[in-house]
């Protein structure tokens, strides 16, 4: 016992020390792993290396990196306008337009994460063009995924379906799946009045003397002044690229040039992304990395910045706490939290606990193994007829694990955060954590009130 609270101590404190310091909290979280899993898991070097969350890292770098370079070549500001126009320059119908396509492709069977991958970085280049707050655009797309993943179809639901029917446990999927919109539109709908909402509302982009929606250019990529990372040659390959093609605006294509040859491979490249990772099921961070690697080549001298705009930072902060937490995992610390709690004898603060557990943990680790592990611990107390209701239980537990998704250390949060824009990362990364913060400590309660108590 004394070996798990001493990690869970451990793992406050590098909270408290990156708060306090301006130390990258994923730095501490790679040296606590080497410490508590050598000196307290006895683990060797392979074993806590292997926690290593590779394949969000592989997602963070190709997603991060592809969208890198569509914000270099002008597809995104391109995308931005066309999508403006749409709407009829009705910004404030932009967020709730992010929220519903990530729902639907999350309740047709997308992953959230990759749900969250392909439109976070178009979003978000909305809300830096147009003035959205990014902290309401990153929740409009972060709670719109987690909102339809427990349809029948989407991947939360069929797992938590799964491990429901296998437990023998009575299964209401419409409970769960609408616990779940619900909550997260209650959590975006607030959010969208506090941050502003109602001035969103009434904003309108303006119109031209022929009744278009005009929709200036926003400079995206410039040529940086300075020591330049990659050397000044490709500072100057810029340079001449954009006054080759008339670009005063600092996009690699010139103002009148929307549809060029680049952003039209760039287009088919975003488009053959979410085919490729939603409708085949291929890891997104590969297909990221193939497609960028297809847009690079088509501009060889002027793809080097875009490895440097990769959200280095924020790739180690989550890489770094998710090590931790797998070393946690593998010397059972989770294991011995929810188990202490699911032997307390009141099951409904054993209920409560295990919603905060699921919350919490979830904020830091994946909501797709958390499911299949936490609703197991509480099959006992629920068979046993204590009073807790098994379908109101389950719908509560499953949206408790898995709203806290916002949180910056989870994929979802991390994507947001990575390809925000227009905002000092610093100041966002800590927005995220209070947001998070407070849905996990809010969300558990209520949502056991209303599915446990009432």
């Amino acid at each position: 016992m004394t070996h798990h609270l001493i990690a869970i101590l451990l793992l406050v404190a590098m909270f408290v020390i990156a708060t306090a310091l301006p130390i990258n909290i994923g730095v501490l979280a790679f040296v606590g792993a080497f410490l508590v899993g050598s000196l307290i898991a006895a683990d060797t070097a392979k074993e806590i290396i292997a926690g290593f969350p590779s394949g969000l890292f592989l997602t963070l770098v190709g997603i991060t990196w592809l969208f890198a370079l569509a914000q270099n070549n002008g597809t995104i500001d391109w995308l931005v306008r066309a999508a403006v126009r749409a709407v009829r320059g009705r910004i404030g119908l932009i967020p709730w337009i992010m929220f519903g396509i990530s729902a639907l492709l999350t309740s047709v069977g997308a992953v959230t994460p990759g749900a969250v991958a392909i439109v976070a970085p178009i979003a978000l280049s909305f809300a830096f063009r147009y003035q959205i707050p990014p902290l309401l655009m990153g929740m409009m797309v972060a709670q719109g995924a987690s909102a339809g993943a427990f349809s029948p179809i989407g991947i939360f639901g069929g797992i938590t379906n799964g491990v429901v029917a296998s437990a023998g446990l009575p299964l209401n999927v419409l409970a769960t799946a609408s616990a779940s919109f619900f909550a997260n539109l209650v959590c975006v709908v607030i959010l969208f009045f506090v941050l502003g909402g109602r001035k969103l509302m009434s904003a309108r982009m303006t119109e031209g003397t022929n009744g278009a929606i005009t929709v200036p250019h926003i400079e995206i990529a410039k040529p940086a002044t300075g020591p330049q990372i990659f050397g000044d040659s490709e500072a100057e390959a810029l340079s001449s690229h954009m006054a080759e093609s008339g670009d005063s605006n600092g996009t690699a294509e010139g103002p009148g040039s929307d549809g060029g040859p680049v952003q039209i491979v760039t287009i088919v490249g975003l488009a053959l992304v979410a085919i490729l990772v939603l409708g085949f099921g291929l890891d997104i961070g590969f297909v990221s990395l193939t497609v960028g690697l297809v847009i690079a080549l088509c501009q060889p001298d002027l793809q080097k910045r875009a490895m440097a705009q990769v959200a280095w930072p924020e790739i180690m902060l989550i890489t770094g706490v998710g090590t931790y937490i797998a070393v946690l995992d593998n010397m059972g610390t989770i294991d011995f939290i929810g188990e202490s709690v699911a032997a307390m004898a009141s099951p409904m603060l054993a209920a409560l606990l295990l919603f905060y557990i699921g919350a919490i943990v979830s904020a830091f680790a994946s909501s797709t193994a958390l499911l299949g592990a936490l609703i197991p611990l509480a099959v006992p107390f629920l068979q046993a007829g204590t009073g807790v209701g098994p379908i109101g239980f389950i719908a509560g537990m499953a949206v408790a694990s898995t709203i806290v998704d916002v949180s910056p250390f989870s994929t979802s949060g991390a994507l947001v955060l990575a390809n925000s824009q227009g905002i000092d990362k610093q100041v966002f990364y800590r927005q995220l954590i209070s947001y998070g913060a407070l849905i996990t400590l809010v969300a558990p309660v209520i949502l056991w009130l209303l599915f446990v108590v009432l």
